[in-house]
């Protein structure tokens, strides 16, 4: 008998019940919410009087349409008040733990998850939100679910899931300097394309996965759905444990121990067989830019935009739109383009890893006049870090100001939002038409690079302004 992927052991462990010719009924250990998908799920337990049912599996967060400025105050968005008010109400009324505006881990609910150890290795986690992929750095199946699907996991704690199919990606090999985690899975899109992965759920695998910290795992899992897959993971190993240990949420004493053990199995048997595999040379990633308006529109910075004619025939009427829409041409070099925006933050780089590469390469420099730039961590812990290591005041020297935890510019539901036909390097996950804003036109990027083109005013290779700095 075959053995058995990591998705395999923790698909098959979860399954409660199998529906012939459909999906699975599938446990859910922990389910994660925030303020905009929720409201209508916990409208839907009211009608049909249900009650939650293990309100102890559940932790919330506003993020997504928060102020990042002068959190201190009342809201003034009406839209964003009232779902950050029935958030805190739902929250009393089914006895769920939320971490509000100004408390000490409120955050972006994918930064804020893991810092409490609300994800650990072999669990099954959901949340109304795409990203919630992130969370596989851990060895966990997690991915985003709708509203309707929300509804289901607080009123049952289970979902109805068809069984994806699996690929590993492998990437092996050294890394050349200065290329993260980022560039990494922009990469590996935009090899595979926006939609390369659909129907799997994919596993990272190779040395240069084993070598990345949790945080940079987190990153690359985040952007898993950037290519359809329908979620990603990476075998929990001594780095995964390490990180888990200790946090409010983590097992203590002897259950720790024994948690231990069960993680220990945690990994891909040597015979498994996959439905697909992937690999690419680590020597062959470079420090990587988008050009279009979707993930998969990727290349090497110093690279440059495709020829129509190396494009599909059928592809060509949207890879037109997406130039139309960008203002680029076919050809075109990306080193030197324009940029009025950078933005900085995010469940994809809002981590306090990130923050310190920004420190490090603005420290002594000065940021372009003609750039905004907004730095926003991924939650109060990490806003607490950056004071503490004086990362804020590196930046505040270097003409940068960091705002408020929340997702901000990634998806424009706030206040934070790139104006039309102005062009943003973003560390986010998306680069869709209007994502940060209605017409702004995003490029996304590692925040090495951001930080680089901050300074540069354009965009411009991280790589060449280190070696000469």
């Amino acid at each position: 008998m075959a053995g058995k992927t990591l998705f395999d052991k923790i698909w098959d462990s979860h399954v409660v019940q199998e529906i012939p010719d459909g999906p699975s009924v599938l446990y859910i250990d922990r389910h994660l919410i925030h303020e905009v998908t929720s409201p209508q799920a916990f409208n839907g337990l009211g009608r049909r009087g249900l009650s939650v049912m293990r309100p102890n599996q559940t932790v919330a967060t506003p993020d997504h349409n928060v102020p990042t400025i002068n959190q201190d105050k009342p809201i003034e968005d009406k839209l964003s008040k009232f779902q950050v008010d029935t958030l805190t109400e739902n929250c009393e009324k089914y006895g769920i733990d939320l971490y509000g505006l100004n408390t000490e881990y409120q955050g972006v609910v994918h930064v804020m998850g893991p810092q409490l150890g609300v994800t650990q290795p072999g669990m099954t986690i959901v949340c109304g939100d795409s990203h919630t992929s992130t969370h596989g750095a851990f060895g966990c199946i997690a991915f985003g679910i709708g509203t309707s699907e929300v509804e289901m996991v607080l009123a049952t704690q289970c979902i109805m899931q068809p069984k994806p199919k699996k690929m590993r990606i492998n990437v092996n090999g050294q890394l050349k300097p200065n290329v993260s985690p980022k560039d990494v899975i922009l990469y590996i899109i935009a090899k595979m394309t926006a939609a390369g992965g659909t129907g799997y759920f994919v596993e990272y695998s190779g040395n240069v996965f084993r070598e990345m910290s949790m945080q940079g795992r987190m990153t690359v899992c985040n952007m898993s759905i950037e290519m359809g897959a329908r979620g990603g993971l990476i075998s929990p190993d001594l780095k995964t444990f390490e990180f888990v240990e200790g946090k409010k949420y983590s097992p203590k004493g002897a259950d720790y121990d024994k948690a231990l053990e069960k993680w220990a199995t945690l990994y891909t048997d040597e015979d498994a067989v996959f439905d697909r595999e992937e690999s690419f040379d680590a020597g062959d990633i470079e420090p990587m830019i988008t050009f279009g308006t979707n993930p998969g529109m990727g290349v090497k910075i110093t690279g440059k935009i495709p020829e129509l004619s190396s494009i599909a025939g059928s592809e060509q009427p949207s890879f037109q739109k997406s130039m139309n829409y960008m203002g680029f041409q076919a050809g075109d070099t990306m080193i030197g383009k324009k940029v009025d925006y950078v933005f900085i933050g995010s469940c994809t780089n809002g981590r306090i890893e990130d923050l310190r590469v920004v420190a490090d390469y603005v420290k002594g420099k000065q940021k372009a006049e003609n750039v905004t730039a907004w730095i926003v961590p991924g939650s109060k812990e990490v806003e607490r870090q950056a004071i503490a290591e004086g990362i804020v005041e590196v930046l505040e020297a270097a003409g940068f100001k960091m705002r408020q935890p929340g997702c901000s510019a990634c998806l424009a539901m706030n206040d934070d939002k790139i104006p039309a036909g102005k062009y943003a390097v973003s560390t986010s996950n998306r680069n869709f038409e209007g994502r940060q804003g209605p017409g702004s036109r995003t490029m996304l990027a590692s925040p090495l690079t951001a930080a680089a083109v901050a300074v540069a005013g354009k965009v411009v290779d991280p790589r060449g302004i280190l070696e000469t700095a």
